[in-house]
């Protein structure tokens, strides 16, 4: 019985150190690099309601807080109800209009919320990473939850930033979105919850050694 009962407990104790190395590892993974931002270098943070603000007050949309907390320009350019087959037809003329130096994209919630196909959603997406690109426009991807009971991320989010090598936002919009004290109404963060976004996408823009 003690020799059984040593065994779980040194199984038990591997177990966690196993858990804390993979913790370690992931805290640790390498963030893309993207160029240096100039004092005059214009961000466009382009996407949907998450983007605009919808669920707070003028002034503290997301985009509108990270302009404050890292002394850039930060364009808001979301659009509430927007899909990706939209954000595609309208980011030629946002990116010619700002000529921006970053692009913060953040879409995807509305083709789930419509259960538009996500090889469509994640098309569309790669689209608008390559015509930014090509543009000389470099882009950070920030990812938003699937519909569901206990949402997560979608995948499609990492492939995109795995493949075209990308920093990526995955988390924070998942976390705010699931506790009730950052949300203004099931789908939409209140103020704090888009000051929790800014401060993550801050965090993200610094290790990968924009600002």
């Amino acid at each position: 019985m003690h020799s059984r009962y040593v065994t779980a407990v040194d199984w038990m104790r591997r177990t966690l150190v196993v858990l804390a190395l993979a913790g370690l590892a992931a805290c640790g993974q390498d963030v893309p690099t993207l160029p240096q931002l100039g004092p005059d270098d214009v961000i466009v943070a382009f996407g949907d309601s998450l983007t605009y603000g919808t669920g707070a007050s003028e002034g503290e949309s997301y985009p509108e807080v990270l302009s404050q907390l890292i002394g850039r320009d930060v364009v808001r350019a979301g659009l509430p109800g927007e899909q990706t087959a939209g954000g595609l037809r309208r980011l030629p003329n946002v990116l010619e209009r700002h000529r921006p130096k970053l692009l913060l994209l953040c879409l995807g919630g509305n083709d789930m919320l419509r259960r538009i196909e996500p090889a469509t959603i994640e098309a569309n997406l790669r689209q608008m990473v390559e015509l930014a690109r090509s543009q000389g426009v470099s882009v950070v991807l920030i990812g938003v939850p699937r519909p569901a009971l206990l949402p997560g991320t979608a995948d499609l989010y990492h492939d995109i930033a795995e493949d075209l090598g990308l920093p990526l936002e995955a988390g924070i919009f998942k976390d705010v979105l699931r506790d009730n004290a950052y949300k203004s109404d099931p789908i939409h963060p209140n103020a704090q919850g888009y000051r929790r976004v800014a401060e993550a996408v801050a965090e993200l823009l610094r290790k990968a050694g924009a600002v």
